[in-house]
């Protein structure tokens, strides 16, 4: 690879929002509908010409009633050309004077947009995005993705921490209304997960709406961050494989849980409800993964000392339960799952129904 290449590779393109209509798109609205004010009253003067006088020559020419209009609009009044009827002077003071506020209103807020609001954005983005390392990026802001960021903000996690990449504008601010950084892009491309610094991240949630769109964004997230766990969420049985082999770590099925809270509540009509309440930390108990500390390193799963209680111990790739002998005695590097009791669960206790 070439030097000049290597450095543009190196190089992160800020955070950046998507716009409903482009740049250029933008700036010829603007222009184009400063100009058309502008002919519009060009054609009311040449409608009126005969109220206008030429201290010069004494004829008023197409040219000159040019030169007039743009004279009053930017205010500089020469007084070469002036109105001198009633109606020619009304028409200066009710239709054109409004027609000049609106033509500088229309020239100050594109200067505002394209030079100093956008130049403020590209640097603040840019200061953001050098910041960017030990954060959650989040590809695809959909209906799974949505519930996934809001869970993470109410168990703790700062949304500054948070990177949402989506291609749909409305999905993006509803994210930034969250407090998260936002981009649209499509995450499928090598560039955009590098403007976001992925390999960086702690980890990489991916729902994209569409397996096949999943499983490519994973390629592409695991080829560029070969350490950072990814989740993806996947909704047909046979593309979980794929998924894993794509490089995810963990790989969910909506579809699936659905049919385990469907089955459960088939066997009870308050199994379904505690399967939720273990999912969210706005229940009055909560999954735990974590690791072993020192002084837990000895004792029975059964005797945690946050007082939760173990449900599983993973040990050299092995998941032991609760019930089995290796779990009487935990060991260095353990990851336990352990169900912990919530603010609201310890406030209430599990079995309180009130908030």
């Amino acid at each position: 690879m070439s030097a000049s290449r290597k450095a543009r590779s190196a190089r992160f393109q800020p955070l950046r929002r998507a716009v409903r209509i482009p740049v250029w798109g933008d700036l010829g609205i603007r222009l184009g509908s400063a100009f058309l004010l502008i002919f519009a009253v060009i054609m009311i003067h040449w409608w009126d010409r005969t109220g206008l006088v030429d201290n010069l020559d004494g004829e008023v020419s197409f040219l000159d009633v040019v030169y007039f209009t743009m004279i009053s609009i930017t205010t500089t009044g020469f007084g070469d050309i002036a109105p001198i009827s009633d109606r020619a002077r009304l028409v200066e003071a009710v239709i054109v004077t409004p027609v000049r506020f609106a033509v500088l209103f229309i020239f100050v807020g594109t200067a505002y947009n394209f030079l100093i609001k956008r130049t403020w954005e590209q640097w603040r983005m840019a200061r953001i995005q050098e910041k960017l390392s030990d954060h959650i990026v989040a590809l695809g802001f959909g209906v799974s993705g949505s519930e996934a960021v809001a869970e993470l903000i109410e168990r703790g996690t700062d949304p500054s921490r948070i990177v949402v990449i989506d291609p749909s504008e409305d999905r993006l601010h509803d994210a930034e209304a969250l407090g998260c950084n936002v981009m649209a892009g499509d995450a499928t491309r090598d560039e955009t997960l590098k403007a976001v610094r992925i390999d960086k991240a702690a980890n990489v949630l991916i729902s994209a709406g569409r397996d096949d769109t999943t499983i490519l964004i994973t390629l592409t997230a695991r080829s560029l961050a070969p350490e950072v766990p990814i989740s993806a969420v996947v909704r047909a049985d046979d593309n979980e494989s794929l998924a894993r082999q794509a490089g995810a770590n963990n790989v969910i099925n909506p579809v699936r849980f659905t049919g385990l809270l469907l089955a459960g509540s088939a066997k009870g009509e308050h199994i379904a409800d505690y399967l939720a309440d273990l999912a969210s930390v706005s229940g009055r108990v909560q999954l735990v993964e974590r690791q072993v500390t020192a002084e837990e390193c000895g004792c029975s799963l059964s005797e945690l000392k946050t007082g939760g209680r173990g449900l599983r111990v993973y040990r050299d790739g092995k998941a032991l339960g609760f019930w089995e002998e290796e779990c009487q005695t935990l060991q260095p590097g353990d990851v336990i799952v352990e169900i912990i009791p919530t603010v609201n669960g310890t406030q209430h206790g599990d079995g309180h129904v009130g908030s």
